[in-house]
Parts: C-alpha cells; structure tokens; sequence
C-alpha cells in the first residue's frame, strides 16, 4: 500500500530538517516526511565552520535581509532550547596589516551600517570597547567595532605585530551546526514529521504536477508537495523531474588542528586575514615545490582569507583553519579528494596572522585533519529559494558557505510558499524564476561570483 504524505524533504541536511521544522512546527503541516539515504547532517553540515554573521557587503541589502532574519530564528531556536546549540556571539574579525585595507574596511562597515547592522565604532584606545563574552548572545552590541593600531593587539595580542587594524562584527559568531540540527529534528519529529533512511529514485508528474514519489527501497509515497533540499546533489535530484537548475559546484576544506600551545585564545572570535599571503619555504621545499604545475603556485602570493576560530572537540585545545585559494568548478562527487598540500599551506598562513604558529611549523607537527565538501552555488552566490515550473515542486537550495546561518530562515521562506502562507518583499530575489528577467541577468553578470563570500 502506498505511504501519503502532506509534503516530502528530500534531503536531511540543515535545509532539509529546517525545513520539515518550519512545516510541521511553525506551519501546522501534519504529514511531512523527510528522505535521505545517509543519517542527518553527515554529508556537508557537518563539515563546515558554523559561524554565522549580519556582514554581507551588497551589491545590495538583499542577503543582509535574509541571514539578519536566520539569525533572529536562531536566537528564537537558542532560547527556546537552553541554548543547546551553544550559540555565541564572539563575532568575526577582520584584521589586516595594510593601512589602505583599514580604510576599506571602515568604508563597508559604514555602507553595511546602513542595511541595518547596527552602529560602526571607531577606537584607538580600548575605553570605550566592550569585550565579547566567550558564551552566550544575549545583551550583546550590535553593529561593528574598528579597532586601530595598538588597540587591535591589546585586545586580540595573537595577531600579527603588523596589524594596522581590524574590524570586529559584533551579531556574529558560531554554533554547534549538529546539536541545532538535531534539535529542529527533534522538534520537527514531535510535532509529527518523520524520518525515512532511504534515497529518492524517481518523482511521477502528471499533468504538470507532483504525484509521487518512489524510494530506492520500492516504496511509494503519494504527495502533491516535494521539496528538493539536497545540499551538493541539488542537480541530480532536480533531474528527476527533467529540470536543470542553475548551480555549479566548488569544492571547499578545512582543517581541524590541535591547538596544544593555545596559540589561539580559547574564546577568540572568528579570524579572518584580509592581506594576501607569501608563504616562507626553505630551499629544498621550494625546489620540490618547483618542478610540479600542481604546486608551483604556492611559490607565488596567495590570496587573502585565511581563517582561524577555536571549536571544542574531542581535546578541547581544537581550531578549524580555512583557506580558500581556489575556486575552480568541479563536479560533485562523494567522498571529496582534497589537495595534499592543503593542510600543510593553511597552517602556514594562518601563521602569518597568528605568529606563534609558526612553532607548529618548525617542528614539524602534524597538519591536521582535512576534510569539506562541496559549496552548491548559483552565479551570483544566492540560494534558490521557491517553487519550481512543476507545481507542488519546491527548492531550498544553493547555501553555499551560508547553509548554517541562513537555514531558518530559506527553511522559513520555502514553508511559507508551500503552506500558501504570505511572504517577505525579499521573497522575490531568491525564486529560482528570478533568471528569466533578462535585467537581472545583466546584474548577476555585472556583480560576479563571489558575492557574500568571505
């Protein structure tokens, strides 16, 4: 006998059980089901940093909209739940050597201030700055602090000696991606959602609607509503319903390094080094370096973006280090391959903004763990969000970097379409029928590829 469903997720990512939470907790849909061959957050949620932030630069007030309005459902979920998800607000913080990148940096703060962010305070002394806790988001400022010169090593003194200054967003820092995950689920379950380990095989339209869904195990489940929430297999779950959307894919690690000098403060906000990086090799490791296409470029400057934040893990002494240095498209494929070098030339970065890790490098200590997944992303870096040309299909989708903190609220956003409920003004600019606009189109191709993206 086939199984009925009001609405079927495909997909357990923290789309997906945002989504069912958002369906059977804040809309009332019964009978939602949500389908994934592999256990709830194991492909990519967990493999991310899970920080969050309100800094989103433009082109425009779009995205600061949507992630400003998930960080207020967080802070709805993290209070509702004892803070099971150790939301904090330690922020993100740009630092740079370069007196010119201050000056930039000042600048976007200023225009970001003007979405909405909050007010941007300047020091040159630590009087007036208010330290971050190391737990906790409540009572907390908002907006952004500049931190010049000496303040910025007062304050942060692991960074570089060199820093000219740095940028501390302030309603920003990280959470526990899978205890938040686990507790939508939860909640979902409860308020009757359920889960299915089992993959999607194939979607039957008629009329140019949805009718059901089949599962790799044979099973049917008949439903006029499904969404496609399938994280990096976005593609080949919207193939099932002969529909090609418009995503690529990038391939993004991390490494996970025991800290064991602490070389990192244990409640350090999330660190980003805004200046292009020239790595220090000695003689033998340029000369193997050298005769190699694949690793000649580490000879050469780096871009800028290393990132650095301390999580607790298994020792408790942890941190996640980042750096993207390359974003060519590839296809998804699962498990990743990552660069043999990666975790090897990200701790030597990092060094360049925290100095002391360089004794990690000089005797000779293990690079870590290296693994990530796969950024799902439109041209223009933002989700897709909305219903699809077959009726009763729907996306969540195309989160790529921002899955976690921008969740809720796609989560919120695809539940208000399917409910039939009413939508935000912001609904508009993540439809994925926004690129039949041939005016939006000349903006996406106008703006780039890396919009948001840090």
């Amino acid at each position: 006998m086939p199984t009925n469903a009001d609405v079927v997720v495909c997909g357990a990512g923290i789309a997906g059980v945002a989504t069912a939470y958002h369906l059977a907790v804040r809309q009332n849909v019964r009978r939602v089901m949500i389908v994934d061959g592999r256990d709830p957050l194991t492909l990519t949620s967990d493999k991310g940093t899970q920080g969050y932030r309100n800094w989103w630069p433009g082109p425009d007030d779009t995205m600061f909209r949507l992630v400003s309005r998930s960080i207020d459902l967080l802070e709805e979920s993290a209070a509702a739940s004892g803070n099971a998800f150790r939301m904090n607000r330690r922020g993100y913080l740009f630092a740079t050597a370069d007196e010119a990148r201050v000056s930039k940096l000042e600048s976007t703060a200023k225009e970001v201030s003007a979405f909405g962010m909050g007010s941007l305070r300047t020091h040159s002394g630590l009087k007036s700055y208010q330290p971050a806790p190391p737990e906790g988001f409540i009572d907390q400022p908002l907006g952004a602090d500049l931190l010049l010169g000496d303040a910025a090593r007062r304050v942060f003194p692991y960074l570089a000696p060199e820093t000219a200054g740095a940028l501390h967003i302030r309603r920003a820092g990280y959470v526990n991606a899978v205890a938040l995950g686990a507790w939508l689920l939860e909640r979902a379950c409860a308020a009757g959602a359920r889960f299915v380990r089992d993959s999607v095989d194939a979607v039957r339209t008629t009329g140019g609607r949805v009718r059901n869904v089949r599962l790799a195990s044979g099973e049917t489940i008949e439903t006029e509503h499904f969404v496609i929430a399938a994280g990096p297999a976005l593609p080949n779950v919207a193939r099932l319903l002969d529909l090609e959307l418009p995503v690529m894919h990038e391939l993004h690690a991390k490494v996970t390094f025991r800290d064991t000098r602490r070389t990192v403060s244990r409640d350090a906000p999330f660190l980003i080094w805004m200046d292009p990086v020239h790595i220090e090799w000695n003689d033998d490791e340029r000369r193997a370096l050298a005769e190699s296409d694949d690793t000649r470029r580490f000879l050469e400057p780096l871009p800028s973006g290393v990132h650095a934040r301390p999580v607790d893990l298994t020792h408790g002494d942890e941190v996640f280090l980042i750096w993207t240095y390359e974003t060519d498209q590839r296809p998804f494929e699962w498990p990743p391959t990552f660069d043999a070098h990666y975790g090897d030339v990200t701790l030597r970065g990092c060094s360049h903004m925290v100095p002391a890790m360089k004794a990690y490098v000089r005797d000779g200590s293990p690079r870590g763990l290296v693994d990530g997944g796969f950024y799902c992303k439109t041209k223009e870096n933002r989700p897709l969000v909305g219903p699809l040309p077959i009726d009763g299909a729907y996306v969540v989708g195309a989160l790529s970097g921002f899955g976690v903190m921008a969740a809720h609220a796609c989560a919120e956003l695809v539940s208000l379409h399917v409910a039939g409920s009413p939508l935000p003004e912001y609904a508009k600019w993540f439809l994925p029928s926004r690129y039949d606009d041939p005016e939006y189109r000349a903006l996406v191709d106008k703006w780039g590829p890396l919009v948001g993206q840090l």
